[in-house]
């Protein structure tokens, strides 16, 4: 009698681990979505299979097989419609800071998005994109969040150099050997510089945005980073983030939209 209790007890364990699981799986997808139009796809898929779930418990056979034809079918439409977002979330899983010190659940990016504060000076960055903006100096400036971006240090020049407003201006003067290309900047230190970024041509950007606008539309579309990027023939200032252009009215507004995306 006593074995058969440790079993069921084992698997009220079993069943709210999985529970937990779900919930924190779930949780986690609405945190990477959120923002994004993604977002309502998402709640509207949940809604959906809610709407299931209680046609099968109240036995309605027909609305059930029809709502359940959907979501057998369901999983190529969330590939094609989440592709973006599954390839962020694999590779924000993928690449967890192993190299770092700490604590095993530290390395994992699942609990470091609230264990970690980015401390990377904002205000020294905004400020030398808005001088180079004055003297329309081109630049393309990526800021690493959760993702780790060493897979596109190979294709530039690797660099230790904390953030400074005279390094950031003199790294894109127009005669620097360094100005070509972006430069990653993860926990306020420059990681590298004349980094190719990859493009996705089939990202729509409109006509009027160059090269540099496209590689960081790109990016912010494959990973949770964040780019700058300073137009060469206009000077203006352009934030992106998970692919779309971020509206912002002042240099302290836009201080302020960074800073909470880091955060």
């Amino acid at each position: 009698m006593e074995f058969f209790s440790e079993i069921i007890n084992f698997n009220i364990i079993i069943d709210i681990l999985d529970l937990i699981l779900v919930a924190g799986l779930l949780y986690y997808a609405y945190k990477l979505l959120k923002g994004t139009v993604a977002i309502n796809i998402f709640i509207g898929i949940i809604l959906i299979y809610i709407l299931w779930r209680g046609t099968l418990l109240l036995d309605m056979e027909f609305l059930s097989s029809i709502i359940g034809g959907f979501m057998s079918v369901g999983i190529i439409a969330l590939i094609v419609v989440f592709q973006p977002e599954i390839r962020k979330f694999l590779l924000m899983v993928g690449s967890a800071n192993i190299s770092k010190k700490g604590s095993v659940f530290d390395k994992i990016n699942f609990f470091k998005n609230e264990k970690i504060k980015n401390f990377t000076d904002v205000n020294t960055i905004v400020n030398a994109c808005f001088n180079m903006s004055k003297s329309k100096t081109g630049a393309l400036i990526i800021i690493e969040i959760n993702n780790n971006l060493n897979f596109l240090k190979d294709s530039g020049d690797e660099m230790s150099i904390r953030v400074a407003q005279p390094i950031l201006e003199s790294i894109f003067f127009k005669n620097s050997p360094l100005h070509d290309g972006a430069i990653i900047i993860s926990n306020n230190i420059i990681r590298a510089t004349r980094v190719v970024l990859p493009i996705n041509n089939e990202t729509k950007i409109p006509a009027k945005y160059g090269l540099r606008h496209r590689a960081a539309v790109s990016i912010s579309e494959k990973t949770d980073a964040i780019a700058l990027v300073v137009s060469e023939q206009n000077g203006k200032i352009s934030y992106i983030k998970n692919g779309e252009f971020k509206k912002y009215n002042s240099q302290q507004h836009l201080i302020n939209l960074i800073k909470k995306s880091l955060n």
